[in-house]
């Protein structure tokens, strides 16, 4: 056996293994002693077929076996004797591999880039005080009374906060909206609909809330609203001016319920003390985890920024996929016509691309620390892995198990994401905790 090695990039290599006649010779041998074991051929034994019969008979079968046998050969002796750590096989080229000939096979690989890690000690990362401010508090009070309001009719003007039923017609340049989006009523023509007056969320058409303040129940206006650029909602409407004839139909006011002992009983809580020391706990839970998440992102932002190593392109393939499914998945929930995936595609791949890069990265680096300080995934950690799956999904763990044993893929997967939370967690552990000043208190914060 000869084997050369040739660079194809810093992380791409292609092997070149060659064994001549004899050795090839000798696998094919080996195959026929293989098939003729399992053979059953009427007036011969096991394995004591003539070969010439057991080629006449499982001709293809042999050929298909050798060929895999000496190609497998090849890559796991390139293998062992480079001592290359590869990560992925991107192409084999096995050439013409017949019993009595020399053979070439060429295998590239791309390999785990080289790198040394930096100091895991002492990353500073900053946090957020988690105590809640009384503002904070009393918002969160807001919040609740909120989702327990009741909507009354109101015989007034609109004001900020109200609802108001609408009925509505657009057009743009003089033509009906529903011509440019006739498949999307809603942004054209509607009889009815609801618009929360001066909303924090953007309703359906943007700006449109924000402009009916003042309006009387029974009153008609017209109305101009820009759509943004990237309108995901209808994209034949982005960057187009549309004016929109409005009609108040009914006005509600939002009347939150009293801060009684009805109230406070639906709420779990006693009085107003029991119930503010709810939302405070609630909101130190909230930011707590907010913090945890933070410092795992800033010590994943400080370790890919101390070290710089290319990164094999098999591996920026296979992630890209996989950010652009996740984006197009996500997305496609929210109604984005796949249209707009196709007209974006060349932004799209550019952006999962970088991101993929970034994962990548991450993951070689998490990887070597791993190994460096010999974490391992133990049968807790599988357990643990199970119950918050079971939690999450309502599936029973028995399930979780059995399909897991039975894709082994997926069970890898697992076991790598459980290796890198390690690190990842380790080198949390050992980080510098630093508390941001708080920021300061709005001085026009809203009563409760």
């Amino acid at each position: 056996m000869n084997i050369h090695i040739q660079d194809v990039s810093p992380t791409r290599k292609s092997l070149t293994v060659s064994f001549d006649a004899h050795e090839v010779a000798a696998e094919y041998k080996s195959v026929i002693g293989e098939v003729s074991r399992q053979a059953r051929i009427p007036g011969f034994r096991p394995g004591k077929a003539p070969a010439s019969m057991i080629l006449k008979q499982y001709g293809k079968a042999v050929s298909d076996e050798f060929k895999q046998k000496v190609v497998g050969k090849a890559y796991r002796d390139g293998i062992k004797e480079s001592k290359l750590d590869v990560l992925q096989v991107t192409n084999v080229q096995q050439g013409d591999i017949a019993p009595d000939k020399f053979a070439s096979i060429v295998i590239t690989v791309d390999i785990r880039p080289a790198f040394e890690l930096p100091a895991l000690d002492g990353i500073v990362v900053t946090v957020a005080p988690i105590e809640p401010t009384e503002a904070e508090v009393e918002a969160g009070v807001s919040a609740l009374r909120g989702e327990r309001a009741d909507f009354k009719v109101a015989e007034r003007p609109a004001q900020k906060g109200d609802y108001v039923k609408l009925a509505y017609e657009g057009s743009v340049d003089g033509q009906p909206v529903l011509n440019l989006v006739p498949d999307k009523q809603i942004y054209g023509k509607v009889p009815q609909t609801w618009e929360e007056v001066e909303g924090e969320n953007e309703g359906l058409i943007p700006g449109l809330g924000k402009q009916l303040a003042g309006l009387a129940t029974g009153e008609k206006k017209d109305i101009s609203v820009t759509f943004p650029a990237g309108f995901s909602g209808a994209p034949a409407l982005a960057e187009k001016t549309a004016v929109y004839a409005v009609e108040i139909l009914e006005i509600r006011e939002r009347v939150l319920p009293e801060l009684n002992e009805e109230f406070f009983k639906a709420n779990q809580v006693d009085d107003l003390a029991g119930l503010q020391a709810k939302v405070r706990n609630n909101l130190q839970a909230r930011k707590d985890h907010e913090n945890t998440v933070g410092k795992r992102r800033q010590v994943i932002d400080r370790l890919v920024a101390q070290v710089e190593f290319p990164v094999p392109e098999s591996l920026i393939e296979q992630e890209t996929q996989a950010v652009l499914r996740q984006f197009i998945q996500e997305n496609q929930r929210r109604g984005v016509p796949a249209e707009q995936f196709e007209k974006d595609k060349e932004q799209l791949i550019a952006g999962a691309r970088k991101a993929a890069v970034g994962r990548v990265k991450t993951q070689l680096i998490l990887a070597r620390i791993a190994e460096q300080e010999k974490l391992a995934v133990e049968a807790s950690d599988i357990d643990a892995f199970l119950y918050r799956q079971s939690t999450q999904t309502g599936v029973k763990p028995e399930k979780l198990v059995k399909d897991l044993t039975n894709d082994r893929d997926r069970l890898r997967a697992v076991q790598q994401s459980i290796i890198f939370d390690k690190a990842l967690d380790l080198v949390v552990g050992k980080a510098v905790v630093t508390e941001a000043a708080p920021a300061p208190a709005p001085t026009d914060a809203p009563a409760a």
